[in-house]
């Protein structure tokens, strides 16, 4: 009998061969071979007290299967399925998936274990080993290569719309619910008793949980599927977001707006990694597009909305919460009727099940059913491994700063655009929210420059023969235009917003569009930068970046404020322009050295 192993040279798989001992064979150990489990021992009674240490070869562990458990997983593909992306090849192939979704679980740690001193390794009582099973590989299912109907990339583009619904609803009902509370911190503060800091901290606890919710629900999904972590999430986001609005004390508006925002925190990394899960490399960039530009519209939207419902004597701060909890109640219905699982490895496990209720044949199994992980083993290994890619990878770390930079002026705005146009120019609340239609128009207005840069990305790969190949260091282009955009942004708006008896109005207004366009043209390339070099891992990437970006985001509300008032306008965003002077290399830096760094990171595809 034979099996087969495969090995990758130059992007191309190689099949060899190798033997396995038939049952009539020798079963005593040889390197030369698979190995065999010694089954012609048996037990006195001192083995019985005093267990040995588990005789033969592990096959998971042994060196005569390293070329098949240590498959090079960041292979340099030249060519890319259009209907496809870096991973379509891999997940046709039924060693390859299985090495793929042991990285995906990160279970190659447990296969490699060492210690299992304190572990039964015997069959039970005077019970000797079974013969050798065959090779698994055969009974592996996988997809029948890039066009397989089963594959989330080859639904029917109605299937994938319909698909990205719950997605666009939950991404919009938990940045409306970020943002709109800021609009009754008046009324918090009057009716509570409670200076700004505290009525801030509405907010800021509320970002902050979005720091800690990712980090959880990243590894789960890769884990468990997508579709059950989005319906858990938005059904804590409901409750929790329902409880704020009927609140009795401070103390329970805080505590509840921490865990609204933790809990519904899921469409940040996991919506972007269903997206992957549905649409290849060609149009990814411009479909993520399209969610990163709700994720910032909603806090451009939600101070318009939530100004005019604040001074609604009928409505009050209390119907801020209201609605966001009613949109989530949309989300949850959307997700629950109208989405159903994307994750590829979690499409095989249902596959897998099928064919053994079909055929009765109980070896059939699915790569990412291989391995069942203890609670226990499930936070060693997935829960923490967002901080560990945080920490330990350059390029999510040093992306994640700028971000975090970013996200965080984002939610400073929702402070000082009141203090620029109530303060300053003296306008009613309500009207004074308006001018954030202009950080809108900034917003969308990138989004057109990054569709123009995703369409020429793809006619280069296509001309040079790369199929659906993408780049990913092409995703810092308009990065580049987006770093100088922010910064002009920022001191035009500052400079003029602080001269109301000289400038009229529109001028700050206008250098808004420039923030808000500068706000977008970094923040969503840079987030297809990450999704891009770590495409197995999306989810938990993603989620290490929402860590930082969130945990720095949130302080902006609290010391924004102080800070406008003390520094003044002009000087307070001078401050907050020149970090942006700084950051400005960053871009061109990834776009020059990119390809350098992911060629020496364990995760990155190269």
């Amino acid at each position: 009998m034979t099996n087969n192993t495969i090995s990758s040279t130059n992007g191309e798989n190689k099949v060899e061969n190798f033997n396995v001992p038939h049952e009539n064979q020798n079963n005593t150990l040889n390197p030369s071979n698979l190995g065999y489990i010694n089954t012609s021992s048996t037990f006195d009674s001192d083995e019985l007290h005093d267990p040995k240490e588990f005789e033969g070869i592990d096959l998971e562990r042994d060196a005569a299967f390293a070329p098949r458990l240590e498959v090079d997983y960041a292979p340099n593909v030249d060519y890319v399925p259009i209907g496809g992306d870096e991973l379509s090849l891999h997940e046709s192939d039924a060693v390859l998936s299985r090495e793929l979704s042991r990285r995906i679980t990160n279970t190659n740690s447990l296969l490699h274990k060492k210690n299992y001193q304190d572990e039964d390794l015997t069959m039970g009582f005077e019970k000797e080993f079974p013969p050798m099973l065959p090779d698994r590989t055969p009974y592996c299912v996988s997809y029948n290569g890039a066009n397989d109907p089963l594959h989330p990339h080859n639904y029917s583009l109605s299937k994938k719309i319909i698909f990205s619904i719950p997605i666009a609803i939950s991404s919009l009902s938990v940045s409306l619910g970020s943002a709109l509370f800021s609009q009754g911190a008046k009324q918090v503060s009057e009716i509570y008793h409670v200076g700004s800091v505290v009525t801030a901290l509405g907010t800021s606890l509320f970002v902050f949980g979005f720091a800690a919710g990712p980090v959880v629900y990243g590894p789960l999904s890769e884990l468990f599927g997508r579709r059950m972590v989005m319906i858990v999430s938005n059904f804590g986001f409901v409750c929790f977001s329902f409880a704020v609005a009927t609140a009795k004390d401070i103390q329970t508006i805080m505590i509840c707006r921490f865990f609204a925002g933790c809990i519904g925190s899921a469409p940040f990394v996991v919506g972007p990694a269903i997206l992957v899960d549905l649409y290849p490399a060609r149009v990814r960039g411009m479909v993520i597009g399209g969610l990163v530009s709700i994720l910032f519209s909603a806090p451009a939207l939600a101070p318009v909305i939530g100004g005019f419902i604040a001074i609604n004597e009928h409505m009050g701060y209390r119907w801020l919460s209201y609605i966001s909890a009613l949109v989530g109640c949309l989300a949850l219905l959307s997700t629950v009727i109208l989405l159903e699982e994307t994750h590829h490895p979690v499409i095989l496990v249902r596959k897998a099940e099928i064919l053994r209720r079909k055929t009765g044949n109980w070896g059939i199994f699915a790569p990412h059913e291989e391995i069942s992980l203890s609670l226990k083993e499930i936070f060693q290994n997935n829960i923490l491994r967002p901080l560990k890619l945080l920490f330990t990878e350059p390029i999510i770390f040093i992306v994640s700063i700028y971000n975090a930079f970013v996200y965080g002026i984002l939610y400073a705005l929702l402070t000082a655009i009141p203090l620029i146009f109530e303060g300053r120019y003296g306008w009613k609340q309500g009207v004074a929210e308006l001018p954030y239609l202009s950080l809108l128009i900034g917003i969308l207005s990138a989004g057109v420059i990054i569709v123009y840069f995703e369409i020429h990305s793809n006619k280069k790969a296509d001309a040079a023969g790369l199929g659906g190949k993408v780049i990913p260091e092409n995703r810092c282009l308009p990065m580049m235009i987006g770093a100088f955009t922010f910064v002009i942004g920022v001191f035009w708006m500052g400079w003029t917003g602080d001269f109301p008896d000289k400038i009229h109005f529109m001028v700050p207004i206008i250098g808004l569009s420039f923030v808000g366009n500068g706000l977008i043209l970094i923040f969503l390339p840079s987030m297809n930068y990450i999704l891009d070099c770590y495409l197995y891992v999306a989810a938990s990437a993603l989620a290490g970046n929402t860590f930082i970006r969130s945990a720095v985001g949130g302080i902006f509300p609290i010391v924004i404020k102080q800070m406008y008032t003390n520094l003044t306008i002009k000087w307070a965003s001078t401050l907050i322009g020149c970090f942006g002077l700084i950051m400005i290399p960053f871009p061109f830096l990834f776009y020059k050295y990119g390809n350098r760094i992911r060629a020496k990171s364990k995760f990155a595809l190269k």
